[in-house]
């Protein structure tokens, strides 16, 4: 019996040329990144805590492990001023700032379509039960849900 392979686009294949291209995305595509790509948008420049804030969710230990990545990746710069106490604010560099158009519309997608991404995980759940594990995004909406159904009885 032949079998009969795909070929994946040449984008996808793992030559020396792009290999690296794949952690970049890995990093780029991650949850916490997008969001504080999309929070960073704009020219807005913030403090730590200010980005906790709009992160909703985020955990200091994540936000700093999110915040280093994306300034080894050269799409953030954290700028020290010298000050007491000291003044730390992050804001998209030139090149992050190429990124923003493509994650904002990212975002936007998302919030367009809620109402079938939710109809379709329930349509799968009918069918094969909810996953064991979520996703932070999803734990906090079923927190939310089981707040409303209580607050409901």
């Amino acid at each position: 019996m032949a079998t009969t392979s795909k070929k994946r686009p040449a984008a996808l294949e793992f030559t020396p040329g792009n290999c690296h291209a794949r952690d970049v995305l890995a990093r780029i595509g991650d949850t916490w990144s997008v969001y504080v790509i999309h929070v960073l948008a704009d020219g807005r420049r913030l403090r730590f805590n200010e980005l906790r804030k709009e992160v909703d969710g985020i955990s200091q230990r994540m936000l700093t492990v999110t915040l280093r990545g994306l300034e080894r990746e050269g799409l953030i710069e954290r700028t020290v001023y010298p000050e007491v106490p000291p003044r730390v604010e992050y804001a998209l560099t030139p090149l992050g700032n190429t990124l923003r158009a493509n994650i904002c519309n990212l975002v936007r997608w998302a919030g367009d379509h809620l109402v079938e991404v939710d109809a379709a995980r329930a349509a799968y759940d009918a069918r094969n039960g909810p996953p064991s594990r979520l996703g932070v995004a999803e734990r906090q909406l079923a927190k939310h849900r089981l707040a409303r159904v209580g607050r409901a009885l």
